[in-house]
């Protein structure tokens, strides 16, 4: 029996994934286990096994094509078999559309049948129109003002405050909704106008009314400047870059971000690293130093490694820092589970590890998750300081800059100095602006005495 294969979930915040490769074709016979396809979602490319022996019906998505979760990408069964009632068969969504629309419809029905006797009781009463409010129209439809001109148009039509309808929006002005979506948005407080309908002919259904986001409504409403020149180029959306933008956007209008900046004197920290370096068979490098320098400080101050959870506040038993490494599609973000407990050297080769993973799209979704605090570093291109957006669910970021060749004050004496300036990123429904400074007066004793971290 032909059966459809769908895109499964393939990460915990996927929502659709991108055809990157076939690796079959119709025709093709395969057997339970076999990767038929690579599929590029928010956070890497993963494989796509088939589950029943048979042979490829149908490849109803081609390379590049984006499948919601749940979509069909292709039809396996026995070789000559019917496949037509899966073709033409409606999903649950359609039907769910269906079975509200006929609701709808037989409502309608009713609905015009009463309006209908209320007009035909009205017409008897009233008769016909009035000669006056005809002599009103035609005035209305031909006024000139010797001043603004003709100022209902050209044509001497009158202009509307909308001139264009939603595609929910029927031509006498009723939104079109089922019975059931109207009763969820009335529940809801969602204004019916701003909901975009996925049913037939625009109709605003169920699930329209569940997925409804207001902050989506906001940014696509706001005017975008297009223009097109031999010069443009347009660049297809990848679906990692649709998840920074989803979750990053969420962030930052959703979390109250707050930002505090501290100095801190590199010297110490870079003479440590140079000895490290004499006797470590695998390079430490400055962010290794201050991921280790940060573990400790989270493990000092739990508040900052916590979550925000609706209900309460999570603070974490684990300490799981997560390191932004930028690729061409974005920016990933390694784990280094618990960062507190291992040391420079442990760090350095994981962080090697999964940053070359990560530019090489290799990453496991678990390898992305349960992060408890993220640090992200651009001194190496020279930024001498930055704010950083929160990464959900954690309760701050720590935004490092380059390390700054400087005169410093030292005894009384102005001699040449190391500072770097970190800022972090805070929560503030989960970390208070005190928090937050302990935590980096904590980080700054750490990193100009790096022998502390050993205590």
């Amino acid at each position: 029996m032909a059966q459809k294969i769908e895109m499964p979930k393939l990460s915990d915040t996927m929502e659709e994934g991108v055809i990157a490769k076939w690796n079959v074709k119709e025709g093709d016979s395969v057997s339970s286990g076999d990767v038929i396809a690579e599929v590029d979602t928010d956070k890497a490319t993963m494989e796509v096994e088939v589950f029943d022996d048979g042979v490829i019906l149908k490849i109803l998505a081609k390379e590049g094509d984006a499948v919601p979760l749940g979509g069909v990408m292709a039809i396996v069964g026995e070789k000559g078999e019917d496949i037509s009632g899966l073709l033409n068969g409606d999903d649950s969504g359609n039907k769910e559309s269906k079975s509200e629309d006929k609701k709808e419809k037989e409502k309608e029905k009713t609905d015009s049948g009463s309006e209908s006797k209320n007009k035909e009781k009205e017409k008897s009463d009233d008769g016909s129109e009035s000669e006056d409010k005809e002599k009103d129209d035609e005035s209305d439809d031909n006024s000139f003002d010797p001043i603004l001109g003709d100022v209902n148009g050209s044509n001497g039509k009158k202009k509307t405050a909308k001139s264009e309808k939603s595609d929910s929006t029927s031509e006498d002005g009723r939104i079109k909704v089922s019975p059931l979506a109207k009763k969820m948005a009335e529940e809801k407080g969602i204004d019916l106008e701003g909901v975009k309908g996925s049913g037939p002919d625009g109709r605003i259904v169920k699930k329209d009314i569940e997925g409804y986001n207001p902050a989506e409504k906001t940014a696509k409403s706001t005017p975008v400047a297009a223009f097109d020149s031999e010069e443009s180029e347009d660049i297809k959306i990848s679906q990692m870059r649709k998840a920074i933008a989803r979750r990053l956007s969420e962030s930052k209008f959703t979390n109250p971000h707050f930002y505090e900046t501290i100095d801190i004197n590199m010297e110490q920290a870079m003479s440590a690293r140079s000895k490290l370096n004499e006797v470590s068979d695998v390079k430490i490098s400055f962010n290794d130093i201050i991921v280790k320098a940060c573990a400790v400080a989270l493990r000092r101050h739990p508040a900052v490694n916590s979550s925000w959870m609706d209900d309460v506040i999570r603070k974490h038993g684990d300490v799981n820092v997560a390191v932004a490494v930028a690729i061409d599609d974005g920016l990933m973000t390694p784990v280094i589970r618990h960062t507190d407990k291992k040391n420079l050297r442990q760090i350095s080769a994981e962080t090697r590890e999964l940053a070359g993973l990560a530019r090489d799209r290799k990453l496991q979704p678990d390898q992305m998750e349960e992060s408890t605090f993220t640090i992200s570093n651009l001194g190496m291109f020279g930024i001498e300081e930055f704010t950083a957006i929160i990464n959900p669910p954690n309760a701050c970021i720590l935004a490092v800059g380059a390390i700054r060749n400087v005169p410093i004050v030292k005894d009384g004496a102005v001699v040449p100095g190391h500072m770097m300036k970190v800022t972090l990123s805070s929560d503030h429904r989960i970390v208070d602006g005190a928090k937050a400074a302990e935590f980096l007066t904590t980080l700054r004793q750490l990193l100009e005495n790096p022998l502390s971290m050993l205590l």
